[in-house]
C-alpha cells in the first residue's frame, strides 16, 4: 500500500456556484492543495457539483449568515472527528473562528487565508469575537503586502503572517477573441474598449469613474466605450452597492450614457472573450477607511490574456499592477491623473507579451506550490 496522504478541511462561503472572484480563488485553492492533500471541505449548498475531482465537499445552507455559521460550524466539527485533518483552512476571516475550533478538536494546525477586508470588518462583534481567532492561528496568510500589514495592525504575530499572491489561469492568445467579442456584443470593430470587471460597490469606484474620469476620456476619444462585467454584490462580507441603474445615472448626468455598456456577469469562455477583446482594464478602486482592496485579482487576469491595467496605487491593488509592464498606476483619487493614464495606455499600448509574462508569476502551480509550503508546520 502506498503512503497515506495527510488530510486538510477547508471551510469556505465563498465558493461556487457564485463564481465571483472570491469564488475561484477557493475553488482554485482547493483544487492546487488536493494535489498533495486529501482534502475535504465544508461549503454552501451546491458546491458538490462544481468541485474539483479530487475533492469532496459537505454542504451548508448560504443563507442567513448566522445559519450558515452555525451549520458549518457544527459540520467542520463533525469532519474534524472524522477525517482527523492535519490542517484545518479557513478559506476567509469569516470562517476563521470555526476553522480554530474544529483544529484544536482534532489537534490539527489552523491556518486562514485572508483577503483584506476580512481583517477590518467595522462591526464591534466581528472584532471581539473574529479577530481573536484570527489571533490565535497558527498560520495566516495575506493575498498581499498591504493585507499582511493589516493583519499585523490586528495583532496577528508577524511571524505568524505569510504572503501568498492569488492565482490566475494562463490562457493560450487567441487572435479571433477580440472580433466575437465585439461582435457578439455589438461594439464597433476599432472603438476603443475600456473594460471594468468585478461586484459593483462602493470601493470599485465605477459611479466616480463614470462621473469624473470618463468625460475627459470620452472627449479626447468620443468612440470610447465602457464596457462593465459584473454586478451589485449580494453576498459580500461588508459591502456597499453600487447599481448599475446608479452608474447609468451618473453616466446621464456626465453626458457619457453612450459610452457606457453593462453586460451583466461573465465567467469562463465568455470572461475570457472579454479580456481579449477590450484594450484597456481600468480599476478605479478607491482608497475608503475600513474597506480596502485587498489585492485585485482582475488586474491579474486581464494581463494573463495580454490586457494591461489602469488603476488606482491603493491597498493590495500595487501587488498586482507592475507599473510600466502590465499598466499604469495612478495616485488614489486623481482623477485627472486617472483619465490622462488611460489616454496614454491608448494611444501607446503595452505589448501582450509583457503583460503575460508578469501574469506567469501568479499561474495556479505557483500559487499552490507557494501555499502548501506556508502551510507545512
Amino acid at each position: 500500500m502506498g503512503e497515506l496522504r495527510p488530510r486538510l478541511l477547508l471551510i469556505t462561503r465563498n465558493f461556487p456556484p457564485m463564481w465571483g472572484g472570491m469564488e475561484r480563488l477557493n475553488w482554485h485553492l482547493a483544487g492546487e492543495l488536493s494535489k498533495t492533500f486529501d482534502v475535504r471541505v465544508v461549503a454552501p449548498v451546491g458546491a458538490a457539483e462544481h468541485a474539483p475531482g479530487a475533492v469532496s465537499v459537505r454542504e451548508v445552507p448560504l443563507q442567513p449568515l448566522r445559519r450558515f455559521l452555525t451549520a458549518a460550524g457544527l459540520a467542520a466539527l463533525a469532519e474534524a472527528r472524522r477525517f482527523r485533518p492535519q490542517i484545518v483552512l479557513a478559506g476567509s476571516g469569516l470562517t476563521a473562528p470555526l476553522a480554530l475550533v474544529a483544529a484544536r478538536a482534532c489537534k490539527a494546525r489552523s491556518a486562514a487565508y485572508v483577503h483584506g477586508l476580512d481583517v477590518v470588518v467595522p462591526h464591534p462583534v466581528y472584532r471581539a469575537l473574529w479577530l481573536p481567532a484570527l489571533r490565535r492561528m497558527d498560520r495566516v496568510i495575506a493575498n498581499s503586502a498591504p493585507t499582511a500589514q493589516l493583519a499585523r495592525k490586528a495583532g496577528v504575530a508577524p511571524e505568524r503572517i505569510a504572503i501568498v499572491h492569488p492565482g490566475v489561469e494562463i490562457p493560450a492568445p487567441d487572435p479571433t477573441a477580440r472580433a466575437r467579442f465585439r461582435q457578439r456584443w455589438n461594439l464597433p470593430p476599432d472603438a476603443p474598449v475600456l473594460l471594468s470587471v468585478g461586484r459593483l460597490t462602493a470601493r470599485k469606484g465605477l459611479r466616480e469613474f463614470v462621473q469624473e474620469v470618463l468625460p475627459t476620456v470620452a472627449c479626447a476619444r468620443p468612440d470610447v466605450v465602457l464596457v462593465i462585467v459584473g454586478d451589485a454584490p449580494k453576498q459580500a462580507l461588508y459591502a456597499q452597492a453600487q447599481t448599475p441603474e446608479s452608474i447609468f445615472a451618473a453616466a446621464r448626468d456626465a453626458g457619457v450614457a453612450p459610452n457606457v455598456r453593462w453586460l451583466g456577469t461573465l465567467f469562463g469562455p465568455d470572461l475570457a472573450e472579454a479580456n481579449f477583446g477590450a484594450d484597456l482594464h481600468v480599476f478605479p478602486v478607491r482608497d475608503l477607511p475600513g474597506d480596502p482592496e485587498g489585492f485585485g485579482m482582475v488586474a491579474i487576469e486581464a494581463a494573463a490574456h495580454g490586457l494591461p491595467t489602469v488603476a488606482y496605487a491603493t491597498g493590495g491593488v500595487v501587488d498586482a499592477v507592475r507599473e510600466g509592464q502590465s499598466g499604469r498606476l495612478v495616485s488614489p483619487g486623481d482623477a485627472a491623473g486617472f483619465a490622462q493614464a488611460v489616454l496614454a495606455t491608448l494611444a501607446s499600448p503595452f505589448a501582450p507579451e509583457g503583460c503575460r509574462t508578469f501574469a506567469q508569476g501568479f499561474a495556479w502551480d505557483e500559487f499552490g506550490h507557494k501555499l502548501m509550503g506556508e502551510l507545512q508546520p
